[in-house]
């Protein structure tokens, strides 16, 4: 809406504009929204569009439909909700109550001073607990039918001075007196707004310590609520140094997952500049502003280094605190306090397509196996902790025991034709070559008399994986009989399955020496796979180890490779990554 003025404003004068409009709250759980006893309260009333200083004219653009473009000017707030006496309300600033001329109702009053944007969020049932701690107070607001969730809640908060302080030091102090925190229904994981982040519903069983969402909408606070740009042509100024600024905070607490080897880890190009305006990203917005773009930042910060990056960090929020910066505002910056070599190194890597983090600075083959091998020994953990009444013996267990550090060893059959051992070779370069990749040790035996060798003493004391025919392997045979006790105990009908005609399958036992390891066999009772058969009984394989699956304790395969039948406990997990 534009208003034509009668009469110019001329510096130094004001001009009090009201509008009266009236907004119908749609359902759903959007940033302006009902649901249940929640009603979201972002983007509710029409706000001044930005002036362009430089260019003497007004933004125009309208919102964007592919990605947030949130633009506004840093402003005085006096606010007034009358509003049920019931309803509790989050919003920023200063927050006082006063009863209103009408009954059963209350006027809830907000001053919020130097604030990008007003948002409010209300429901009969909310509870808040609040903490003051050397002039911030930081509120956490969520609904009180759960007693039990305050020891959560309190952490959160820990957690969110722990940031603050952490981006206060690095940047530049976080100015306001309050800052709080709302668990709502809403699309997505959490948004962020000046003074306030909105979060979703938070299960009883989260660690706030490694909500790294949680920590990517407070550095919102810095870029976004005091640092603004036009999010609309320039997403990459908050979305990346939003996410950078999480991993700067978890490298700094240790975090060896979430920390800069996540960053040095993406090693793949993508063809469009981390410049690239809303439209220009489209679907591609997550790749380009907060993958790219951390990347881009993290290169400047080890090609400068720390401290001269803190530097820059500093100088770049005096500039532009409440102000709304550029790209082109940033170089500058950078020029000015790194040179000008500095400015045409992140110049080039903003705005040519195809950025990669420069070789020096991406991790070298054993240190992203280590790093691989870090992350899946947390998914494994994470998963399987789902169920606490899971059965020792299930095949993706021997994946976390030997991702903690437990010894692996792989034996093959080795009294077979030539085509069975050249189906072993290539599970076995299946199986080994996701070991590698996950960074774990392994030992593979293909003779009996190597067998032999380390029967006792090496094999005793590790996790067992068993390839081949029953009867023509050396250590299915010398162990048959422990073998068939501990199957019984899974109820794998051992004897009368190995005798089965045509059958194949896998299953997992106990190590027939030591009960704190595991042996998993894949066999097939005829001297080779069919052709049919072999291909599934190769995914077979792969799907029985991952930590996406379901958890087997052992699966029978016809002769075509089909599943007949198995025993399983289903993974919570699994539905998440089956083909839609």
């Amino acid at each position: 809406m534009t208003v034509q003025l009668k009469e110019p404003v001329q510096p130094g004068e004001s001009v009090a504009i009201q509008l009266e409009f009236q907004l119908n709250i749609p359902y759903g759980s959007q940033r302006i929204s009902y649901y249940k006893d929640m009603i979201n309260g972002a983007h509710w009333f029409p706000v001044m569009s930005v002036y362009d200083e430089v260019k003497h004219q007004w933004n125009k653009a309208p919102y964007s439909r592919t990605f947030e473009s949130d633009y506004y000017t840093s402003s005085d707030f006096d606010v007034q909700l009358n509003i049920p006496d019931k309803y509790q309300v989050a919003m920023p600033g200063m927050i006082t109550t006063r009863d209103s001329t009408e009954q059963g109702r209350k006027v809830v009053s907000a001053v919020a001073k130097n604030t990008r944007e007003f948002v409010f969020f209300a429901s009969p049932n909310l509870q808040v607990e609040s903490v003051t701690r050397k002039g911030l107070t930081v509120e956490y607001y969520y609904s009180n039918d759960d007693p039990s969730k305050k020891e959560l809640v309190d952490r959160y908060i820990n957690q969110a001075f722990k940031v603050i302080d952490f981006y206060s030091e690095k940047y530049g102090k976080y100015p306001y007196p309050e800052f709080r925190i709302v668990e709502t229904y809403v699309q997505g994981v959490a948004v962020e707004y000046a003074r306030l982040i909105q979060m979703g519903q938070i299960p009883s069983g989260a660690v706030p310590e490694e909500d790294t969402t949680f920590v990517h909408e407070i550095a919102h606070q810095w870029f976004h609520a005091l640092i603004g740009n036009n999010s609309e042509i320039e997403s990459f100024l908050d979305e990346g140094f939003a996410d950078f600024s999480m991993v700067y905070f978890a490298e700094k607490q240790g975090d060896k997952l979430n920390g800069f080897r996540s960053i040095q880890f993406d090693t793949a190009p993508i063809d469009m500049t981390i410049a690239s305006t809303n439209d220009e990203a489209g679907d591609l917005a997550g790749l380009v502003y907060y993958q790219k773009g951390r990347q881009a930042i993290y290169q400047l910060y080890r090609s400068v280094g720390e401290e001269k990056f803190d530097e820059l960090m500093k100088t770049y929020f005096k500039r532009y605190v409440y102000q709304n910066a550029t790209v082109e505002g940033l170089l500058h910056t950078i020029e000015d306090v790194l040179g000008k070599e500095v400015r045409s190194e992140m110049q080039m890597a903003l705005y040519q397509p195809n950025f990669v983090l420069k070789q020096e600075y991406q991790l070298s083959q054993e240190e992203t196996a280590a790093y691989v091998h870090d992350i899946l020994q947390l998914q494994y953990q994470t998963v399987m902790s789902m169920i606490p009444d899971l059965p020792y013996e299930v095949m993706n267990r021997l994946m976390e025991k030997i991702l903690q550090g437990e010894k692996l060893t792989i034996v093959l059959s080795d009294q077979v034709s030539k085509l069975a051992a050249k189906q072993q070779e290539n599970m076995v370069h299946q199986l080994t070559g996701f070991l590698d990749m996950s960074g774990v040790k392994y030992d593979v035996i293909r003779d009996r008399k190597e067998l032999k060798q380390k029967m006792k003493k090496e094999i005793g004391n590790s996790n067992l994986i068993v390839i081949g025919n029953a009867k023509s392997n050396g250590l299915v045979q010398a162990l048959k009989s422990s073998m068939i006790d501990r199957a019984k105990q899974t109820g794998f009908p051992w004897k009368n399955t190995m005798n089965e005609p045509l059958a194949a399958g896998a299953y997992v036992i106990k190590h027939p020496y030591n009960q704190n390891r595991l042996m998993l066999h894949y066999f097939w009772n005829e001297d080779h796979l069919s052709d049919a058969a072999y291909e599934p009984f190769k995914l077979k394989i792969q799907e029985s180890i991952g930590f996406t699956n379901d958890f087997y304790q052992y699966n029978l395969l016809d002769n075509q490779g089909k599943e007949k039948s198995n025993k399983k406990i289903a993974n919570p997990i699994s539905s998440l990554f089956a083909e839609q």
